[in-house]
């Protein structure tokens, strides 16, 4: 099991600012700015992040590897495969 602390994240984009489906846009946007095989890291203060991203991570074919709980916000990874 890898320790979600331990991953460095290739680029974050900060959603904390934005709500539902704000965070999810902002992933999409930041998926397209990495390599395949990196690490995008997501932060959001929207409960539903947590659930939105995973279900786009599947229907799209990226793996979504967790989320981190931080201080007011959940900080989501995500491993682009395409």
């Amino acid at each position: 099991m890898t320790d979600l602390n331990q991953i460095e994240a290739a680029r974050i984009v900060d959603a904390r600012g934005s709500a539902c489906p704000g965070p999810l846009l902002e992933a999409k946007k930041g998926i397209g700015s990495i390599a395949v095989g990196e690490i995008l890291e997501i932060w959001s203060a929207d409960a539903n992040t947590k659930n939105d991203i995973p279900r786009w991570c599947q229907k799209v074919g990226h793996d979504f590897l967790g989320a981190l709980e931080a201080d007011g916000y959940d900080r989501l990874l995500i491993k682009r495969t395409k």
